[in-house]
């Protein structure tokens, strides 16, 4: 019976185009071919020992290293090394999204205008009364010392402070970048993923617009208008999930629950390669 090698060589394809970008990244900070191929192995052993578990089985040593073409030795290795936890990242990032969200929308903390009060360190109504209600035990200090360290809320000359943008996206601090990263690009590849095998029943939303040869001259009225009109959709987008959201903190029943988004991107690609110069 004859193999059907396409997939394959669809996938090899897909996957040098999804390197190339991830690559150059590495080449500029300096990650070294055999560091990624360490990065990898992990990977692979995460994915083999998580995602393909059998059910009811308890995972072995051989069962991951048939599947991921990894010695035994290899990953028993990798299995006994610790692997670093972005937790304590993470729930920074919720809960300082989320009280900047809330000082954006909640009508106590807005002006009747619709802009957001400008709110003393502590009071009644206060940066610390709009953490107590939208972040429940998160210290105010860690909270707001994180928006100003992005540069979401400054303080102005009458010791106030106020917000200067609209969401939580870090405007300085590679580390924080280079996070959104892992999350961001983990999030497209989950959902491409679940829909090369569940796309037939259970589809999640996943779409482009894109054109080939554009004039360079209007590339800055496009990412204007397409800047504006994304905001637009994830702040409404945003108020409907923030309906239907909860602190797991303070809420006890005893619910499923799910990490749910829309993720929207801007790419630009100029066109034309330059020439390979043989040594």
């Amino acid at each position: 019976m004859d193999v059907d090698h396409r997939p394959r060589q669809a996938l090899d394809a897909a996957l040098r185009r999804l390197l190339r970008p991830l690559v150059r990244l590495l080449i500029r900070h300096a990650v070294p071919y055999r560091a990624f191929c360490e990065l990898a192995k992990r990977a692979y052993v995460d994915a083999a020992l998580h995602d393909f578990a059998l059910p009811g089985k308890k995972p072995s040593i051989s069962r991951v290293s048939i599947l991921t073409g990894l010695t035994r030795k290899d990953v028993q290795g990798l299995v006994n090394e610790p692997s670093a936890s972005s937790s304590e990242t993470g729930e920074r990032y919720n809960r300082a999204a989320r009280v900047l969200t809330a000082w954006i929308r909640d009508p106590d903390f807005l002006h009747a205008s619709g802009k957001p009060r400008a709110l003393a360190s502590e009071g009644t109504m206060s940066f610390a009364a709009l953490v107590r209600r939208h972040s429940g035990d998160m210290p105010t200090r860690a909270v707001l010392d994180e928006l100003m360290r992005v540069g979401a809320v400054r303080r102005s000359a009458d010791g106030l402070y106020e917000p200067v943008a609209r969401a939580y996206v870090p405007q300085s601090g590679t580390l924080d970048k280079l996070n959104i990263l892992g999350n961001d690009v983990g999030d497209l590849i989950d959902t491409i993923d679940h829909n090369l095998q569940h796309g037939g029943d259970d589809p999640r939303f996943q779409r482009k617009v894109m054109y080939h040869s554009i004039d360079a001259q209007a590339l800055p009225a496009f990412r204007r208008l397409s800047a504006v009109q994304a905001q637009t959709l994830l702040e409404r987008l945003d108020r409907w999930l923030t309906v239907h959201d909860s602190d797991p903190a303070l809420d006890t029943r005893d619910t499923p629950r799910a990490r749910v988004g829309m993720g929207i991107y801007y790419f630009e690609e100029r066109l034309g390669s330059p020439s390979v110069r043989a040594d």
